[in-house]
């Protein structure tokens, strides 16, 4: 079977699905591999490693039994694909519902890295957290350029620098990427999450978890879920002391297939001191902060200047070659699992295989995208 490696076209977006590294491991099913030219140059892989992997490298991929991407595809490129084509990659289904439906009248099986469950023999395909991670290390670097001052304490002849005060709204694994991050350059870091059981977690990384005294929202897979307006507004009211205390703030909540939920109004951030910076990871979600413009640093007035809003854009692009060595990994293992005799064939038996399915014999598999399709709220 043939395997293809999509040239990513999506503005913005750095990443590859295979690496020279993948490429190997693939072949070792028993599986050919066609990667289309310059498909990772911009992760730090030239055609020539491909090529040294025993990948063939193409100018345009023809017909392929299973197409590797990062971003999701286009409807047209999803309505190019011949029936029973396999496809793995992002797919962001609640956004982009047109290729979806195109997904499945091109009677595409396709698999969406977003939906991999969350348990333990799928780790190691986990594309969300691995991407998540290095998401979290760039929203402090982000931050680091833009703040004004010193992380660390510094003790000098001159006087003492007294440490800079990094808060991080959730301590999912970008959160606590961000957490430990923080710590390492030598900020003192706390942090909130509406999930309690986060706490020890955020302990272990030296961060000092916020209690705010609320009930848990804990969803499914280890997500928070949605909370009600009014619980939202209390949590709100209950950050924003710590907020305004705070020289850093990033935020990082999500709910999966929702738009971000808003933790941090103008009120909040006109109460950081002048200098400030807010790093918002959900910004292309609609944002955890209000004001914030993904892809853009916004100056909001703050107490004594300016604070800096930074909506962050493809933030595991911005660091293409680590990302893609994670995403990479996720892809193969994903195939690996559904490959036997050098054939690529799902075993919807497979409660990893049928969890991640989104489109399958001209169906959407996906209940909640299928609803969304409908027009079913």
């Amino acid at each position: 079977m043939l395997v293809g490696v999509k040239r990513e076209t999506r503005a913005g977006e750095r990443r590859v699905a295979a690496t020279p590294a993948s490429v190997r491991q693939l072949m070792k099913l028993g599986l050919d591999i066609a990667v289309e030219s310059d498909a990772g140059v911009q992760a730090g892989h030239d055609d020539a490693a491909y090529r040294t992997s025993g990948a063939d490298v193409v100018a345009r991929l023809g017909h392929v039994d299973v197409l590797c991407h990062v971003a999701p595809l286009t409807p047209d490129e999803a309505s190019a694909l011949r029936p029973g084509t396999i496809t793995v990659g992002f797919a962001s289904p609640a956004a982009e519902l047109p290729t979806v439906s195109a997904l499945a009248q091109a009677g595409v099986a396709s698999f969406a890295l977003e939906l991999i469950p969350r348990i333990s023999r799928a780790q190691t395909m986990d594309a969300l957290s691995s991407q998540s991670l290095v998401a979290g290390y760039r929203a402090v670097l982000e931050a680091a350029i833009r703040f004004p001052r010193f992380f660390p304490l510094y003790m000098t002849a001159a006087g003492t620098v007294p440490p800079a005060r990094v808060l991080v709204l959730g301590a999912g694994v970008a959160g606590l990427q961000a957490i430990g991050t923080a710590k390492r350059l030598g900020a003192r870091v706390s942090a909130y999450d509406v999930r309690p059981a986060s706490a020890d977690e955020v302990a272990s990384l030296g961060g000092s978890f916020i209690n705010l005294d609320l009930d848990a929202i804990e969803g499914s897979g280890g997500y928070a879920r949605e909370m009600s307006q009014d619980r939202a507004a209390r949590q709100r009211e209950l950050l924003a002391p710590h907020v305004a205390a705070s020289d850093v703030l990033i935020t990082t909540a999500a709910v999966p297939g929702r738009p971000a939920p808003l933790l941090v109004t103008t009120d909040m951030v006109a109460g950081m001191k002048g200098g400030a910076v807010v790093v918002d990871l959900a910004a292309e979600t609609g944002g955890n902060v209000e004001g914030v413009k993904a892809g853009h640093d916004v100056a909001v007035p703050g107490v004594g200047g300016t604070v800096t809003l930074v909506g962050m854009k493809d933030a595991a692009s911005a660091m293409a070659t680590d990302a893609s060595r994670l995403f990479a990994a996720n892809v193969a293992n994903l195939v690996e699992l559904m490959t036997v005799d050098g054939r690529v064939v799902p075993d919807f038996n497979d409660d990893v295989v049928s969890a991640a399915c989104l489109t399958h014999d001209g169906r959407v598999m996906h209940q909640p995208t299928a609803a969304l399709l409908k027009g079913v709220p």
